[in-house]
């Protein structure tokens, strides 16, 4: 198996990445216990931690996908050890998605592992590598809205509901950002491979600025408007009203106070 070829050091889980685990698993036993003096603060602490190990599950399926794929370099490069601090881009892949979602409340998709591409054989694939990272934020979504769809609410505190609902939207729109078929992002690297090689090459020129060109789109109010139906869309889908993403998203940014109507049980 390919996976024979990594030592079993270059496999082993970061102490970094599990610093940030139990940053997540303790923040999110005192929004789910109240034990927080401001519950705002926990489920921000929380919220943050896990979009964090999001984030890191994310460049981990891209390199995980690789692995498999033939790219038995990644291991050495310490992609397989869920630690964030090997990306190529820590800050595009972590600081800056973070500062997105304190400042906006959006999911920004990242890109910091870096695959050699020419020891993967076949279209599929390369296709599938890039799929396997917004894949990985689709699923974590199904997870945090797990109690949402099977309606499994009852005994789930207030606080932690909308801190999952907050935290499903953060994964749903970097899943759907990511898949967009742009320069740059996860969605053009599925369709890259079925390119001809002059599109390709007439293409590559603007792959740095897919991200930007995204995002400028994004303040065009029919743009905008489109892709949050989109976004609306989906978490209905998945059994999460508008009224707890609203209060998970107003006790996120607890340096503002949280509404009254948030203070009381769904």
């Amino acid at each position: 198996m390919t996976t024979a070829t990594t030592r079993r050091a270059e496999r082993r889980v970061s102490p970094v990445f599990l610093g940030i685990l139990a940053v997540t698993a303790v923040t999110g036993w005192a929004t789910w216990s109240g034990f927080a003096a401001r519950p705002g603060i926990a489920v921000f602490l929380f919220v943050t931690a896990a979009w964090i190990v999001s984030l890191c599950l994310h460049e981990y399926a891209h390199a995980r996908t690789a692995l498999h794929g033939g790219d038995i370099t990644v291991g050495a490069k310490g992609y397989l050890t869920l630690n964030p601090l090997k990306y190529t881009h820590a800050l595009l892949s972590i600081v800056l998605p973070v500062l997105f979602v304190i400042m906006g409340g959006i999911g920004l998709p990242g890109g910091a592992v870096f695959i050699e591409r020419g020891r993967i054989r076949g279209r599929w694939k390369h296709s599938l590598i890039s799929a396997a990272g917004p894949l990985t934020n689709a699923l974590f979504a199904a997870v945090c809205t797990a109690p949402f769809w099977l309606h499994a609410l009852d005994g789930v505190p207030a606080d932690f509901q909308y801190a999952l609902a907050f935290l499903a939207l953060l994964q749903v729109t970097a899943a759907i950002l990511n898949f967009l078929p742009v320069p740059g992002l996860d969605g053009y690297g599925v369709i890259e491979p079925w390119l001809s090689y002059k599109v390709k090459r007439q293409v590559e020129p603007f792959a740095q600025f897919g991200l930007l060109f995204v995002f400028a789109l994004l303040w065009v109010p029919s743009v905008n408007t489109v892709f949050f139906d989109l976004v609306d869309a989906v978490m209905r889908g998945l059994g999460v009203g508008d009224f707890h993403r609203y209060c998970g998203q107003e006790l996120y940014r607890f340096w503002q106070g949280t509404p009254e109507i948030c203070q009381v049980s769904p």
